[in-house]
């Protein structure tokens, strides 16, 4: 059962109940076409987010095979020198955008500068192939890395209005709504007494 409110039985308070009420209702309203929105915006990213990781590790999976074959056909210590000192710079612009109330990151990536460094009289062709792979697929693993934090902050936001909507559907509405009955309830029952009075009045007037 709804918790009533600790208000005093008047028309003044019925009708600012009921005000509060219809506010309540059209707040509710709002938020779970807002809920129903998040959650489908949601399930299509998801959708999306799932192929495009799914997508990535095969292809680091690639990458991580060419590093491997490159380090077993190059000795540790070329390879450590090799990998040692690098040219090329990455720099990431931050930004965001709003989706549904939610501001999702989004990264870009600019690399600049030579991604081979060092010599190639003492390296294999493989730990080239490997470290161009790596350095095509590093934007569109921050890429990823942006996509995921925003369907965690989605889901943060749709747990949030989930538990608005169901404030004000099991508590708050429930509570005018109950409280309403109860004001409306004690009126009758002094209009009731009212008229009993003025009557009781009448007949001792008459009686006279």
């Amino acid at each position: 059962m709804a918790k009533r409110l600790s208000v005093n039985p008047n028309r003044m308070e019925l009708s600012r109940l009921k005000k509060r009420l219809v506010v309540a209702k059209r707040g509710h309203k709002l938020l779970k076409d807002k809920q129903d929105a998040l959650i489908k915006a949601f399930l299509e990213r998801a959708r999306q987010v799932k192929a495009l990781r799914e997508e990535l590790e095969k292809e680091l999976a690639l990458c991580y095979q060419s590093f491997l074959l490159a380090r077993a056909q190059t000795l540790p210590v070329m390879l450590e020198q090799a990998l040692m000192i690098s040219s090329m710079r990455c720099r990431v612009e931050v930004g965001q955008r709003n989706v549904m109330s939610v501001l999702i990151p989004e990264y870009e990536v600019h690399q600049e500068g030579e991604g081979l460094s060092y010599g190639l009289a003492n390296t294999s062709g493989s730990l080239d192939l490997s470290l161009e792979r790596f350095s095509a697929l590093l934007p569109r693993l921050i890429h990823l890395a942006a996509e995921e934090k925003g369907l965690k902050l989605m889901a943060t936001e749709i747990e949030k209005t989930r538990r608005r909507v169901n404030a004000l559907e099991h508590v708050l509405i429930p509570s005018f709504q109950e409280t309403a009955r109860y004001i409306t309830m004690k009126l009758d029952e002094q209009e009731r007494a009212g008229l009993s009075r003025l009557m009781r009045i009448k007949e001792i007037v008459r009686s006279h």
